[in-house]
């Protein structure tokens, strides 16, 4: 059995510049909730991908993954031991069998403090750190320290940031003050990817989430991202159906692809494929590669694998043999 090898480590797509805020498209933006949630629902039933195909768009999915560990009792061990898993996220020899090589994950995502030690263990891999940032996960820290942090992160080498939008600028309708705060944090990431949280959890209606994603991106946003992973509701296929086609709606009127990141709560490795199939269903392929796709998770992995072995063995295996760190 051959398996294409996903293609890791791809960066040239232009970045987002953003536009001027454009209020008119703002208001024109609604969200037909029911119509959303059925589309959404009926997506597992009709979309399944077996045996060598699952293992291919599995593999595909281990190349998406930002590794993350946002604990607080984050030692520069763990983050060490998560990074060699980046660089070898699954085991040689099952890889071996299944016809693939040179596969690591997306980037790897930590906090602030951890930045330096994940940059050194990464180092020559090629893979970016991503920080979180900007008061995460709440972003009620006042502004000038939120800047601040993106600074300090990018000195330390992050070259992907993750900052959180203040949810009071959505809930309130003031959408010059959500274009503002993303025009400042991107001129604070400088050449970092941006990526903009929108904690959809806490946005109240689809229509919010739609309306965010427009204004976040059009303030310049790299991707824009579910969640933190700390809501009581994180990623969902309503949720990403919606930023999608903001995504897509972006891209027919600019020209300009915006990535996108769905987190929390994808730990099963058949998640991982009907996120595959929404993305490929309502963007297409050129989606499904890291520098437009991610998936912010760390259990994901384990799950994939034994999948992936079972592919190879007829045999799940336990799941303590597929540690993170």
């Amino acid at each position: 059995m051959q398996i294409d090898r996903p293609q890791t480590l791809v960066a040239h797509e232009p970045r987002n510049p953003g536009l001027p805020l454009d209020m008119g498209w703002v208001r024109r933006v609604q969200a037909n909730t029911s119509a959303i949630e059925r589309r959404a629902a009926s997506l597992p039933g009709r979309r399944s991908v077996k045996k060598d195909w699952q293992a291919a768009w599995l593999c595909r999915a281990v190349s998406l993954i930002d590794l993350t560990t946002l604990a607080g009792d984050d030692t520069e061990g763990r983050v060490r031991r998560l990074c060699a898993k980046a660089r070898q996220p699954v085991s040689p020899d099952l890889l071996d069998k299944l016809g693939m090589q040179g596969l690591t994950v997306g980037a790897v995502c930590v906090y602030h403090d951890m930045v330096p030690a994940a940059v050194a263990a990464l180092r020559g891999s090629g893979l970016p750190v991503a920080a979180v940032s900007t008061g995460f996960p709440a972003g009620l820290s006042p502004f000038p320290l939120r800047i601040a942090e993106i600074g300090e992160s990018v000195a330390a080498g992050a070259q992907e940031i993750d900052i959180v939008i203040s949810r009071r600028h959505v809930l309130s309708g003031d959408w010059q003050a959500l274009y503002d705060e993303m025009r400042q944090m991107r001129e604070a990431c400088g050449v970092a990817h941006v990526k903009a949280i929108l904690a959809t959890g806490e946005l109240g209606t689809l229509r919010n989430v739609a309306r965010a994603s427009l204004v976040c991106m059009m303030g310049g946003a790299d991707f824009i991202k579910t969640s933190t992973g700390k809501e009581g509701v994180n990623a969902t296929l309503p949720v990403t159906l919606t930023m999608l086609r903001a995504i897509r709606d972006y891209h027919d009127a600019t020209g300009i692809r915006v990535g996108y990141k769905p987190a929390g709560g994808i730990s099963k490795a058949k998640d991982a494929l009907n996120y595959l199939a929404l993305v490929k269903d309502e963007l297409g392929d050129r989606w499904l590669r890291p520098d437009l796709l991610r998936f912010g998770a760390s259990s994901l992995l384990g799950d994939i694998e034994r999948q992936l072995e079972h592919h190879v063995t007829g045999a799940y295996s336990a799941s303590w043999r597929h540690a993170l760190a």
